[in-house]
């Protein structure tokens, strides 16, 4: 009768559904000499998880952190970006036409100038009407969490 319950419970094992406590009976059988021979090609594998469980890790870790050195290449990397864009923005003042953005008369500087500040105005009015939005929203909290 023995042997059959062991059956059935390796049975379980290898489907994942043992206890904890059905586990420790497998253990107890393949661990004493009173292996059926059928069962004796098993033996090894359950000797060998227990003696994995007595192996104690002996090795010590280090305690401090290994540095990072990404940070020091970060900021050759900033470095060299803003080197190469220097490089680039004087590369193309020097082709651009030297007359440009230059006005014969003051009225049409004067007239370009309106246009380019209309621009931006109406650029900063609609900036400042999606805070309008986000103020009503920081009043509403507030009267909600008071």
């Amino acid at each position: 009768m023995e042997l059959r319950r062991i059956e059935i419970l390796l049975e379980k094992y290898f489907e994942g559904n043992t206890s904890i406590t059905e586990e420790k009976e497998i253990k107890a059988y393949f661990s004493s000499d009173l292996v059926a021979p059928e069962l004796e090609h098993l033996k090894p594998m359950f000797v060998n998880f227990q003696n994995q469980k007595e192996i104690q890790f002996t090795k010590s870790l280090p305690l401090q952190p290994r540095k990072r050195n990404y940070v020091k290449w970060i900021g050759v990397a900033a470095s060299l970006v803003a080197l190469f864009g220097t490089l680039l923005y004087f590369n193309y003042n020097q082709n651009s036409d030297p007359a440009l953005g230059t006005f014969s008369s003051p009225e049409e500087a004067l007239v370009e100038t309106q246009k380019a500040l209309e621009m931006v105005s109406s650029e900063m009015n609609k900036g400042v009407e999606s805070m309008a939005v986000l103020n009503e929203f920081e009043q509403t909290k507030k009267s909600i969490f008071k």
